[in-house]
């Protein structure tokens, strides 16, 4: 996706996301229809730069500070869920602390990470609820990701969504999240409340940077 052209959004797929700057060299389109920025399909990281940067992380499971920062979904999330349901921690990276958490608090995970834990097995199976923190700006196809996680889940399921939401487009240059080079995809809070529209789910977002969708019941 390039300045000179105007393909479909990748998020809402709504028609001509236009071009909204460069920055670091790199092109970026906005789509003003579910407010998504994103990074020109030209700079994506290929496979082995996105492995490589992975392995910087540092996110253990027992790392108290991470678990901290990962309550933030937790906690909002932890009171819907009732007893015998199962969850998948989506894109868990090599440290699966969510999904420690969610089993120490009573509830069967599986797990699911493209390049950590890539057995596809989990992705054929449904859930009560899905968890997918860090991992939605990741995504090169958001539509379609949202599309497989939505088919996962049952009727009356979760999604819970953590990604840290742009905020000023005068900050989008200077910002953290932007310069990670395995970040392609920026969402604001409508960009959620667009993507839940879509597939007839219910939005809510009980803290800054947290998303839950419900599916309706059957």
């Amino acid at each position: 996706m390039t300045s000179t052209t105007a393909p479909a959004c990748p998020v809402c797929r709504a028609a001509g996301p236009r071009h909204f700057g460069r920055f670091d060299g790199r092109a970026y389109w906005r789509c003003d229809r579910c407010e998504a920025t994103g990074l020109d399909p030209a700079h994506f990281p290929d496979k082995a730069q996105e492995h490589a940067h992975y392995l910087h992380h540092e996110n253990q499971i027992h790392d108290p500070g991470y678990r901290r920062f990962l309550s933030r979904l937790a906690d909002p999330l932890l009171p819907l869920l009732t007893a015998g349901m199962r969850g998948l921690d989506y894109g868990c990276g090599p440290g699966p602390a969510l999904a420690a958490m969610l089993t120490e608090a009573g509830y069967r995970m599986a797990l699911y990470d493209p390049f950590f834990h890539p057995d596809p097995a989990p992705l054929t199976n449904r859930y009560d609820f899905i968890t997918c923190t860090e991992t939605a700006e990741h995504f090169h196809h958001p539509a379609d990701e949202f599309d497989r996680l939505g088919a996962m889940l049952n009727h009356g399921g979760w999604l819970a969504v953590m990604t840290c939401f742009q905020t000023e487009d005068s900050r989008f240059g200077a910002w953290h999240y932007r310069k990670d080079p395995t970040h392609v995809v920026f969402y604001r809070a409508g960009t959620f409340r667009q993507i839940a529209q879509a597939h007839g789910w219910s939005c809510t977002i009980p803290a800054n940077d947290v998303v839950l969708m419900q599916k309706p019941a059957a």
